[in-house]
């Protein structure tokens, strides 16, 4: 049999992690070090592996309840190679370091069970929910692999530079950052999800670090059907835009 199907071989690395092409993550396992997947992200593997729901703590699963932020993972653990994706988005492998990430638990495919991570909570004057005010700070030493709709832009923040970017595009920032949230309009129709100009609530970051977003935002397009009620139209709480589009399958 032949095609060009079979140019796309398995990458060989001595990488822990590695992007197979740039929407495949390859993980390799060695027998002492297990990592923490998305869970239902696995498309294929070789070797002796075994798949666990992962277990949370009391206060993950406290904070979880009160806010509806967390990480639905799976252990991942044995000999050999795993292969992880999550709806052909983009994949990237980061260092956390001393300074922490904080990311949407939306955009996270993998990470190594030494980190640790919880939610915390972004200041915000006006209390609305559906806006990315919840997030996830991991800290520690060790590799997290974020996921995004198409290929991202990094932009540096200074002291004297700082970043503002749109709530829904946002994936990730670095934990000493000082964030602010406000909304982009200041008309009435801000309410209604993106408002009369079709943009609604922006994160200012400020500080030194980076922060990252993606061309692609969380929420659906504008007529699009999902939810019901009120909380629904307005992109609020279990019913609304965010919670109904939590893996971003829509650009």
């Amino acid at each position: 049999m032949q095609s060009p199907l079979f140019s796309y071989t398995e990458q060989q690395s001595q990488e822990r992690y590695t992007a197979q092409n740039p929407q495949l993550l390859r993980a390799v396992l060695t027998g002492h070090d297990d990592l923490l997947a998305r869970k239902g992200s696995m498309v294929a593997y070789q070797g002796l592996m075994e798949f666990d729901g992962e277990y949370q703590s009391r206060g993950q699963q406290s904070a979880r309840a009160r806010t509806g932020e967390g990480l639905d993972l799976m252990r991942v653990s044995g000999q050999g190679t795993v292969y992880l994706a999550n709806l052909a988005q983009h994949v990237h492998v980061v260092d956390v370091d001393r300074d922490g990430l904080t990311v949407d638990s939306g955009y996270v495919l993998a990470m190594d069970s030494s980190l640790h991570y919880e939610v915390i909570a972004v200041d915000s004057q006006y209390g609305v929910a559906g806006t990315g005010k919840y997030q996830l700070n991991i800290t520690g030493t060790g590799k997290v692999v974020l996921m995004t709709s198409g290929q991202p832009l990094m932009l540096q923040v200074t002291p004297d530079k700082y970043v503002n970017a749109d709530a829904d595009a946002i994936v990730a920032w670095s934990t000493s950052l000082r964030v602010q949230m406000q909304a982009q309009t200041h008309s009435t129709g801000v309410w209604r999800r993106r408002g009369n100009t079709g943009e609604g609530w922006e994160l200012s970051f400020l500080g030194q670090g980076f922060a990252l977003v993606q061309p692609s935002e969380v929420l659906p397009p504008q007529n699009a059907v999902i939810g019901q009620g009120l909380r629904a139209q307005y992109g609020m709480g279990q019913q609304g835009a965010h919670a109904q589009n939590q893996g971003n399958a829509w650009s």
